[in-house]
């Protein structure tokens, strides 16, 4: 063969390999996704990307081709952070303030750092008790028992803390926890209303704390919304070395909460039925709907003072290091949005 020819054979060579690798489907991430949820309303907008295959689809948009996504339900911020650093899961949906702790925690260390992809929810945490003498915070003494998911570190626990500093003063904001055990919500439902358990309270979220409402044994003794506001309670975030390997799987997964939120919007009749058939309680449709239409239930991918979370753990040692700003604990594809 002339060298003429074997440079024109070279150039055609070329110009087909060219072609193959350009038709080639991405597939320098992974291919398969682990995803962690919990229970109640605050988890509607992955309970939604499950139902509707989000994830999925906003995978292939973004030129993945197909992804297969594994969803495991866990409650109480230590179960996620444990299964998040043994490297079972890829994302996880958890309290703000677990997350909050593990951040802080592994900042600067390559392969535990972990980063925020999204907020999730926020809605009104209640205290609800079956004892007529608690009327307020003040009211729990010895030998009172409050359930709540992870002892200290759950979003419950901490939300109590917040509250606890507020009525009795930021040094005695540990105040409440030895009154605390640790139950899953369903089994906090079912410790406090069944009669035959020494619970004698529940910090929750919807829909358990409305379906304990229902008992007439059991009233509301304070709301989280009155004493720290409306914020974002739940957040999603991910290993920070699985981010930087996976910067496309990223982009699909907060364009996936995106959208599941706006389904909740735009279609909260069948979200509602959605969450109904994902329930592990004998929820109501009517009641899911009253949920979804008090003014505290919301769901927005933008962290909405998450920061003080952050500043409340810092200001109690629960927390080494805070961030200076919001954004620093989330990815970048956030830090142009109006969050707190």
């Amino acid at each position: 063969m002339s060298f003429v020819c074997c440079r024109s054979f070279m150039a055609a060579l070329a110009v087909v390999f060219a072609a193959t690798w350009t038709a080639a489907p991405a597939r320098a991430e992974v291919s398969e996704i682990s995803i962690s949820k919990g229970y109640g309303i605050l988890y509607l907008p992955l309970i939604v990307m499950e139902d509707q295959k989000l994830l999925e689809k906003q995978a292939e948009k973004a030129g993945l081709g197909k992804v297969s996504v594994k969803w495991r339900v866990l409650d109480g911020g230590n179960v996620i952070n444990d299964a998040m650093m043994a490297g079972s899961l890829d994302f996880a949906g958890t309290g703000a303030p677990a997350f909050v702790a593990l951040w802080s925690k592994a900042k600067g260390i390559p392969n535990t750092a972990v980063i925020g992809i999204s907020a999730l929810s926020a809605t009104s945490l209640y205290l609800n008790s079956s004892n007529p003498q608690i009327k307020g915070l003040a009211d729990f003494k010895s030998g009172d028992k409050i359930a709540l998911p992870g002892i200290k570190t759950s979003l419950s626990a901490v939300v109590l803390q917040m509250m606890a500093a507020k009525q009795f003063g930021i040094e005695n904001y540990a105040k409440l926890d030895p009154l605390t055990v640790g139950l899953p919500h369903p089994e906090g439902l079912i410790a406090l209303t069944s009669g035959r358990s020494d619970v004698s309270a529940h910090f929750t979220s919807p829909p358990f704390s409305y379906l304990e409402l229902k008992d007439p044994k059991v009233h509301k003794v304070a709301s989280s919304v009155d004493y720290i506001g409306n914020i974002t309670l739940d957040v999603v975030y991910a290993p920070k070395k699985f981010v930087d390997a996976n910067p496309k799987t990223t982009e699909a997964m907060l364009a996936a909460l995106d959208e599941a939120d706006a389904f909740i919007k735009n279609h909260r009749d069948e979200a509602a039925d959605i969450f109904v058939r994902s329930s592990k309680t004998r929820v109501s449709k009517e009641d899911v709907l009253a949920i979804l239409g008090d003014p505290d239930t919301r769901f927005s991918t933008t962290p909405d003072k998450v920061k003080s979370f952050a500043d409340f753990m810092k200001a109690a040692g629960t927390i080494k290091t805070a961030p200076e700003k919001w954004s620093d604990m989330f990815i970048p594809q956030l830090s142009g949005r109006d969050g707190s």
